[in-house]
């Protein structure tokens, strides 16, 4: 894509949805933390099911302590990998307490300390509430760089490079958000819709489904 095609790109995306946020539910940065960690090879929905209840009982990196790694798993039981996630809930958690008098850091370097943090994770806490301008690659954007055109790479790291150098002003702070949600809804894995799609001109995919398939 050019310079010209890809601030298009984003414009369409921006005026369909002007404020986009994540579909993760919490409460403050510490759940924000847990949420996303949470949500490694899991759905947002799946997690949010499962964090409803633990958030009203757990704001902070203490009570998780006090609730301890059995009570956790008794609310995550319904999320993959539930057994380490809440080992690791509660490694970060004490982490926390022990060296950041319980508040979460604001900077990638500290919070990929963190046990379960890793790169993506750190920038989804540092754009969605350190109102940082970062790039969270998961497979939904790794997709959808590639499949359009936008940002081509192998690797979560290569399309993060790729979107840091551009993804133009205004659009850099919810740039991943529209991308994560064009995946998810849109471009999606298996057919993406393109006869849906806003911006589906500007795309370099070459075996677009530019018609509905019957019964969808």
């Amino acid at each position: 894509m050019t310079k010209d095609q890809i601030f298009e790109f984003f414009r369409r995306l921006a005026e369909d949805n002007p404020s986009p946020e994540t579909e993760l539910e919490y409460g403050n940065c510490y759940q924000l933390v847990v949420a996303v960690a949470l949500s490694a090879q899991a759905t947002d929905v799946g997690v949010n099911k499962a964090t409803r209840a633990l958030f009203r009982e757990v704001e902070t990196p203490q009570a998780m302590l006090e609730l301890g790694e059995d009570g956790l798993k008794e609310h995550i039981k319904t999320i993959g990998l539930f057994n380490s996630k809440a080992k690791n809930v509660i490694l970060l958690s004490q982490l926390l307490v022990d060296e950041y008098g319980g508040e979460v850091p604001d900077t990638r370097e500290d919070l990929v300390r963190l046990p379960g943090v890793g790169r993506k994770t750190a920038n989804v806490v540092l754009n969605c509430w350190f109102g940082q301008e970062t790039f969270a690659v998961d497979t939904h954007i790794l997709r959808v760089g590639n499949r359009t055109g936008l940002a081509k790479g192998k690797t979560p790291e290569q399309v993060e490079a790729k979107l840091e150098k551009r993804v133009p002003q205004p659009f850099r702070l919810g740039a991943h958000h529209w991308l994560i949600l064009h995946g998810r809804y849109v471009c999606k894995a298996r057919t993406p819709e393109c006869w849906r799609c806003p911006v589906v001109d500007l795309c370099s995919y070459r075996k677009k489904v530019t018609e509905k398939p019957k019964g969808r």
